[in-house]
């Protein structure tokens, strides 16, 4: 972890602000939706059965205490670096790196393995090898990236409609077949529902990255904070109405048996060219995440760097596009060294503990600044309250504290691998200035 150079000038070139609360809610729908729901279906109704709707339930509602942190953190502090900021202010720039290291890992592996799913679907449609495709559409979305911020809202705006279209479709599509199937069965009972919603809690995952478009944000003290419960809400509705949808047109065995569920579903219902669309439409769906999980993880190395938690040159600012185009290659690289790595199930699994890890650090770091900084400006504040404890932060610690009891043991292994590794370079990056 860099150290301050007071020789060291903070790059004056800034981060344009060109998003309102509709694009920054599109945004953060189009990362939400896709590549969790079009990819992990079919594993969590293995689990949960004709219940996988009820995962997507619980999750949400583990999801949603967390969401209101960030929304308190992020009207307090609109930068960004995100996470990194909202721990360094509650508990320390140690503890902040290596969460600012985990959130940049998870989308960097996130990324990475949602264009392996885009691959699949594309070497289906059209024949190519999986590795080149994942690459090349890497590649592509790094040219998006570097177009600039405005550039690369509009394309996933473009591909956040496309996607959600492809959702609406499978819910319409099983309309007819609602009541079909008992909705509560569940053939591995609580235990599997329960392992199911930690799995199914990837699909989520998108509500916490869109902080870091708060540099890039129009009044982001009001906008983001709106934007994430906004962007929240429509994909918990849409979640849950589509698993519905699925398990009653095709059941949980056979989308547990599917690679494609989705398509599948459609197929079932519609005939073979309805498969065809529904898998162009899942690899836009794919190419939006991953696109914006790359957004995601450049800009919180753009702030940490900013904040000289990362070296200095990561933060620098291409002044025509003013987008962090080196954070930008960085992301590219190492999203592409990450392609030779994994099974979906697994690494989600492994993204989802960064993620259990880092909102029981964001739930905490709001209670702890209830108490060190009582009276600082929080234009968006958690209703409910026992003196200044705040009870929702709370209930979001133990739940997600339930999930992350749910992950088997190899995950738990690799992702305390990942922190004590970032508190490693923490506490050498802290130490190193002392000896020179």
């Amino acid at each position: 972890m860099a150290k301050e150079d007071p020789e060291v000038p903070i790059p004056r070139t800034k981060l344009r602000r060109e998003l309102g609360l509709a694009a920054v809610t599109l945004s953060g729908v189009g990362i939400i939706l896709g590549a969790g729901i079009y990819a992990l279906l079919g594993e969590a109704a293995g689990m949960a059965g004709n219940a996988v709707w009820l995962t997507f339930a619980i999750a949400a509602t583990i999801a949603a205490f967390s969401a209101l942190s960030y929304a308190e953190l992020s009207s307090m502090y609109p930068l960004a670096s995100a996470e990194f900021e909202y721990v360094s202010n509650a508990f320390g720039r140690r503890l902040a790196f290596v969460v600012g290291w985990l959130i940049i890992f998870s989308g960097v592996l996130g990324a990475a393995t949602v264009s392996l799913g885009f691959a699949g679907y594309f070497s289906d449609l059209v024949g190519v090898p999986r590795l080149p495709s994942a690459i090349l559409i890497i590649l592509i979305l790094a040219v998006i990236l570097f177009s600039g911020i405005k550039e690369t809202a509009r394309v996933a705006i473009t591909l956040t409609l496309i996607e959600a279209g492809g959702i609406v479709l499978v819910i319409m599509i099983g309309l007819p077949y609602l009541g079909q199937v008992n909705y509560l069965e569940m053939p591995q009972g609580i235990s599997g529902l329960l392992q199911a919603s930690a799995l199914v809690f990837f699909a989520y995952m998108g509500f916490e990255e869109m902080v870091k478009l708060s540099e890039e944000t129009k009044n982001p003290e009001r906008n983001i904070p709106l934007a994430l419960i906004i962007a929240l809400g429509i994909s918990i509705i849409l979640y849950i109405l589509v698993s519905l949808a699925a398990v009653s047109v095709v059941g949980w065995e056979q989308l547990a048996a599917s690679q494609a569920p989705f398509a599948d579903v459609a197929a079932v219902a519609l005939g073979p060219a309805a498969f065809t669309l529904i898998s162009i439409i899942a690899l836009f769906a794919t190419a939006n995440t991953a696109l914006l999980m790359m957004v995601a993880s450049s800009r919180i190395i753009y702030g940490m760097a900013s904040s000289f938690s990362l070296p200095p040159i990561l933060a620098r600012v291409h002044p025509r596009t003013r987008t962090p185009w080196t954070a930008i290659i960085a992301v590219v690289l190492a999203s592409i060294m990450f392609l030779f790595i994994g099974e979906i199930g697994f690494v989600a699994n492994v993204t989802n503990f960064t993620l259990f890890v880092t909102f029981i650090l964001i739930n905490a770091s709001v209670i702890l600044l209830r108490y060190r900084a009582p009276d600082a400006v929080r234009p968006f504040r958690i209703p409910g309250s026992i003196g200044l404890l705040p009870i929702i932060p709370v209930i979001g610690i133990i739940s997600c504290c339930l999930l992350l009891a749910q992950l088997e043991p190899l995950v738990l292994l690799v992702g305390g691998l990942l922190v004590a590794i970032g508190a490693a370079i923490a506490l050498v990056g802290e130490r190193r200035p002392a000896a020179a």
